[in-house]
């Protein structure tokens, strides 16, 4: 049943804006109570969460792609610059809860999750035909 849906490949550059524009409001608020000495709040871990729901439906709608035969010649990088970002929560999650808390580690995690994501926009937008 799924073979049978067609993604359309504009809709993978809807959900990578969605990725930037998440990924950095993350950026911005664990920053922003970094600055203030404050601990990472509900608030930021939910910014945090939808930063990374949005980079696994990305990732999802990347492999439909793929799936539908779109992007072969970039196959391996699709999956580093897809899931790559996704891999600092993981590490963040994975760090003893004591370092977790730390002041500068919720806005390292979350700078370095959307500096991989533009990244991989920049460069998955160059293979686009016409740009986008």
């Amino acid at each position: 049943m799924i073979d049978e849906i067609w993604v359309s490949p504009m809709v993978h550059v809807i959900t990578g804006v969605a990725v930037l524009v998440t990924t950095l409001l993350a950026l911005a608020v664990t920053t922003l109570l970094a600055v203030r000495d404050k601990r990472v709040s509900t608030g930021a871990s939910l910014m945090m969460v939808a930063a990374q729901l949005a980079l696994m439906v990305q990732a999802l709608i990347g492999i439909k792609l793929l799936d539908q035969g779109l992007g072969p010649l970039q196959l391996f990088i699709h999956y580093v610059g897809g899931l790559g970002p996704l891999l600092f929560y993981f590490v963040y999650y994975w760090m003893p809860r004591g370092v977790r808390l730390r002041r500068w580690t919720a806005p390292w995690v979350t700078g370095s999750a959307f500096l991989f994501a533009l990244m991989a926009f920049t460069i998955g937008a160059s293979y686009v035909p016409g740009g986008i």
